[in-house]
């Protein structure tokens, strides 16, 4: 178990205490402005309290015209810096590292939060939920030049605000996402054909935040290991643009896969217990890069953590859920006092109504965990699904019903 607790240097020189990661969830603590409230100062010094090496926040929009879901906060020159700095400050007590993760939604916006959503390429979201989305238009050149801007923006925001580093969003269907997708992606300019052009988006971002935040500011990234999907984005793209960003120093990786259309980063762990997500596919990036890699999913019991460790499956143990239903996971694992966590499904006990809205609502629930832990209460964990419904419903009307993401 000691394994757990030893130091890791980023390769930029950062030193994280141990290897605690607590992985982005949308803790939807964003005011109408879009400025961070105050619980959520109170909910990052919990996760820092509670032994994690290293946070990092849910996701942190770059745009105020690109949301990704209700509750959003963006990174920009109109940032209320003395909030963020409370932030920053809470989330490095007990010497815990917290990194801000930047995104931009692209054409995974909902209709309720974005009316005209932008992408690469006019390719509309499909599937079960394509009728929650308006179909994108296509970004121009001088508008991919703007967004480099605004990724850079927010990470020199992050770094002024004292946060530990930042985290590039490339997972999960969102923009950066879009633009390495061969299947979203269909541009014939030089954002667009050959792996090497649709990485540049994401390349020019990696090199504006360097620029502005410099060497000693530890920048790293969220991947799909793969879209799960014909024609998406690959295994094989994953690795080889994982490669080329660590030629250009980034700083760690973070594996995860899919996207709404295929949401396996969403996927239940309550079958297959302990079956860590991307196993295989980590084991496979190990031996070809030297920056340290973050699996997220499926971790759950203190024997499981130090296997993916001692196999050389990862680096650190990517913890989210877990550690929205007790954020001193790690002091416990250290007191010998942790209980092995697993999650759930939850049930309106209405089999009709969980088939159309218990995935989205299992998200609302976490939230409303970590608004509790916000609030300095102890939450009350459950499988009712009404509790999150109703509050969904209350607190953001039918757009609550809209996908959201917490991870």
């Amino acid at each position: 178990m000691n394994t757990l607790f030893e130091p890791i240097i980023l390769p930029n020189g950062t030193v994280i205490k141990n290897r605690f990661f607590k992985s982005a969830m949308n803790e939807a603590m964003g005011t109408r402005n879009l400025q961070p409230k105050k619980e959520v100062v109170n909910l990052y010094r919990q996760w820092a309290q509670g032994g994690a090496g290293l946070v990092v926040t849910g996701n942190v929009m770059v745009d105020p015209t690109s949301l990704a879901e209700p509750g959003n906060v963006v990174f920009n020159e109109q940032s209320d810096m003395t909030t963020l700095k409370e932030w920053a400050q809470a989330g490095r007590t007990n010497g815990t590292a917290i990194m801000v993760q930047i995104n931009h939604s692209g054409k995974q916006a909902p209709k309720t939060v974005n009316k005209q959503p932008v992408a690469p390429s006019v390719v509309p979201i499909e599937g079960s939920m394509a009728n929650l989305f308006n179909a994108p238009r296509a970004l121009s050149r001088e508008e991919i030049k703007d967004l480099v801007q605004k990724f850079t923006t927010a990470a020199k925001v992050a770094k002024d605000a004292g946060f530990s580093g930042v985290q590039i969003h490339a997972a999960h269907g969102y923009l950066i996402n879009q633009f390495l997708s061969p299947h979203d992606n269909r541009r014939t300019d030089e954002y667009g054909g050959n792996r090497d052009n649709r990485m540049r988006f994401l390349v020019e971002i990696y090199q504006g935040m360097r620029t502005a935040c410099g060497a000693d500011f530890p920048i790293g990234m969220k991947i799909n290991s793969a879209d799960f999907r014909e024609g998406g984005f690959s295994e094989e793209d994953s690795l080889y643009v994982i490669q080329e960003m660590e030629n250009l120093g980034l700083d760690f990786i973070e594996i995860s896969g899919g996207n709404y259309e295929k949401p396996t980063m969403s996927a239940s762990t309550s079958k297959g217990k302990n079956k860590v997500f991307f196993a295989d596919y980590s084991k496979r990036l190990k031996n070809l890069v030297k920056i340290p890699v973050i699996v997220t999913g499926g971790i759950r019991s203190v024997e499981s953590m130090v296997e993916v460790l001692e196999t050389n499956t990862a680096d650190f143990i990517g913890l989210a859920r877990p550690m929205a239903i007790d954020p001193a996971i790690p002091n416990k694992i250290a007191e010998g006092s942790y209980e092995t966590i697993e999650t759930h499904h939850l049930s309106t006990g209405i089999k009709a109504l969980d088939r159309k809205v218990a995935s989205l609502l299992g998200i609302v629930y976490y939230q409303l965990l970590m608004h509790q832990y916000a609030k300095g209460k102890t939450p009350q964990v459950t499988r009712n699904a009404w509790p999150s419904l109703l509050h969904a419903l209350y607190t953001q009307g039918l757009a609550g019903l809209f996908p959201q993401r917490a991870k």
